[in-house]
């Protein structure tokens, strides 16, 4: 049950949302990763969480879901678009950096030495698994960036960028799905409403079980796989979206599902930040909010920065046929 807002929100303050929200609830989940259902209630007896750091991670520090999503963002704007090869050099980079965590897939993606183009696919093509949530952790400054442009031309980004490093379709499906429903939140409109036709746009064959994830009944305990996989990683978000009504509490829901807390918590605030926007987000969170860059320095963004870039990413994307074209030269 999404709460209703007493007064527009500007569109703005919901691409900041969407940004800050998918970072503090990558921040606020790191410590609890793989820990058990009531991870967070536990912890947070009153369920008021802060980004309290443990498990290699300090207060505040966000993963690599937010480092390859601000990778992304900056590669949209200071490209002007999406360049594909552009993109898999700065996560090869990064992934060179020795960042503290990297998914066993995406890792072995970007340093397989395969070039950008076929190195998803012959990783696909050989381990014949490739549906983690990995392409869906970073999306939320793409689908920031790319909500202008459309539904169509919004999942197809997404598509595009999931297939980087994931060469299972039903990752770049859910990709695409998140892309679009966060375009809906930034219009203002509800994304849980959007569902039925946004499906419709999924790939026929992905399309039923895509459908039954995220419908209306469905719960984390009716997962099929741990939630680093893409379907029950999205279906967590909308959930969690879905059965509470303030973007704190959707993240303590996602966070308590337990599992692969970072992710699920990151594509939940991305979605719930972009419903509720920035206001909605704690300032005992985003005080502490920062985002180290292996591989680029010393360069660490925090909140200040990451709202510039949102503010950048929502006035600067495709609004029109000449911009923000998808390249592979």
């Amino acid at each position: 049950m999404i709460s209703p807002h007493t007064a527009p929100l500007a569109r703005a303050g919901r691409a900041a949302g969407a940004v800050i929200g998918s970072a503090v609830g990558d921040a606020l989940g790191a410590p609890f990763e793989f820990g058990p259902a009531g991870v967070f209630s536990a912890h947070f007896p009153d369920r008021v969480g802060t980004l309290c750091g443990g498990g290699g991670w300090d207060p505040g520090e966000a993963t690599d879901d937010t480092q390859m999503a601000v990778l992304v963002g900056e590669s949209l704007l200071e490209r002007g678009g999406l360049d594909l090869p552009d993109v898999f050099d700065r996560f090869r980079r990064w992934a060179a950096g020795e960042p503290k965590d990297i998914g066993l897939q995406t890792e072995d993606v970007l340093t397989n030495g395969e070039p950008w183009d076929l190195a998803a696919g012959l990783h696909f093509q050989v381990n014949g698994r490739a549906a983690g949530n990995g392409s869906l952790m970073r999306a939320t400054t793409s689908a920031v960036y790319f909500a202008p442009a459309g539904r169509t031309a919004t999942m197809e980004a997404a598509r595009r960028i999931a297939a980087l490093t994931h060469g299972d379709r039903a990752a770049w499906e859910g990709t695409a799905v998140f892309h679009e429903l966060v375009r809906v939140a930034l219009a203002g409109d509800d994304p849980l409403a959007a569902l039925p036709d946004t499906l419709a746009e999924v790939h026929p064959d992905h399309r039923p079980r895509w459908a039954t994830v995220l419908a209306p009944d469905w719960h984390p305990a009716l997962a099929t796989e741990f939630n680093g996989a893409v379907w029950p990683c999205l279906g967590t978000a909308l959930w969690a979206l879905r059965t509470t009504d303030t973007f704190e509490s959707a993240l303590a829901a996602a966070v308590d599902v337990g599992g692969d807390t970072d992710t699920v918590a990151a594509v939940t605030g991305g979605l719930a930040g972009a419903v509720y926007g920035i206001d909605a987000v704690p300032d005992r969170w985003t005080g502490l909010l920062h985002v180290p860059l292996p591989g680029y320095g010393d360069r660490v963004l925090r909140t200040p920065d990451l709202l510039a870039l949102a503010e950048r990413l929502n006035s600067e994307g495709p609004r029109g046929a000449h911009k923000g074209q998808i390249r592979a030269e």
